[in-house]
């Protein structure tokens, strides 16, 4: 009778968490160890889903022989950024860098076909001078190519809004400006990041936004603000909140967890079950 008992309070326990669609992004996460070494921790630590950067470095074989040996799904990838030494962050928006930008994206989506994502996170560069309607144009026009060239190979493009304290001049620091270009280019295949961490940074109203926004989101991210910890750590966002705000406007599919450990990777995981998930 009180092994019954034992049992059925364990099952009530387990009912109580609802699956999770987070995924690790591996240029924060598990960074104690090289890029090709994270998708195994990844997995480890229960993960069924990555996400990353460009990875500067690894060749795409390395990349992919890593994610398929860590038996891993990578959903999402950034673009080529150009010399990260030089601060430089992407093409999308500087006039004179077309070609670049051309090859930056035929170079992602072979990197991205040899992980499987089917998201590229367009970067737009930062603008050190005044922004003027050139880079306007320049951002469109790239984008109207990258949207397309990417549908070819069921790839969806996504740009980002990123906040000003985070990376200074860079140029989609905007979600009123995310949404004109993607209204204005009017292609389907061209999605909107909604990372909560910047929306709270550029404008907040986090609710309406979301609201909003649904019709457009490609990905989503998340961080606690202002110092990118874990989602339960001291600060302005409640992500319990939040988190079901997305799934009531019909998100569902992967969230990436782009944050800082406060201290190691696995540890800051706890997070995941005191919200009531599970990876």
């Amino acid at each position: 009778m009180q092994l019954t008992l034992f049992l059925l309070l364990l099952l009530e326990d387990q009912i109580s968490y609802t699956m999770s669609k987070f995924c690790a992004n591996l240029a924060f996460l598990f960074t104690e160890r090289p890029l090709t070494e994270r998708y195994q921790l990844a997995k480890n630590a229960g993960f069924k889903c990555v996400e990353s950067g460009f990875p500067f470095g690894f060749t795409k074989e390395q990349v992919s022989q890593a994610k398929n040996a860590a038996g891993i799904e990578q959903v999402l990838i950034n673009t080529y950024t150009g010399d990260v030494t030089k601060g430089e962050m992407g093409f999308a928006a500087i006039p004179g860098k077309e070609i670049d930008f051309r090859d930056s994206i035929k170079k992602t989506i072979e990197y991205a076909k040899a992980v499987g994502a089917r998201k590229i996170h367009i970067m737009s560069g930062k603008i050190l001078e005044e922004v003027t309607e050139i880079h306007h144009q320049t951002y469109e026009n790239n984008l109207k190519y990258a949207a397309s060239e990417l549908e070819k190979h069921n790839i969806v493009a996504i740009i980002e809004p990123i906040n000003k304290y985070s990376v200074p001049n860079y140029y989609m620091n905007s979600y009123k400006r995310a949404l004109e270009v993607i209204r204005k280019i009017n292609n389907p295949n061209l999605k909107i990041m909604l990372d909560i961490f910047h929306l709270q940074l550029i404008e907040g109203n986090v609710t309406n936004t979301i609201k909003d926004l649904k019709e457009f989101i490609g990905h989503v991210q998340i961080a606690q603000v202002p110092h990118r910890n874990e989602p339960n750590t001291d600060g302005e966002l409640n992500y319990k909140y939040i988190l079901n705000v997305l799934k009531n406007v019909g998100y569902d599919d992967w969230i990436g967890l782009e944050y800082k450990p406060k201290n190691d990777t696995s540890s800051g995981l706890k997070w995941i079950q005191e919200m009531d998930f599970i990876l």
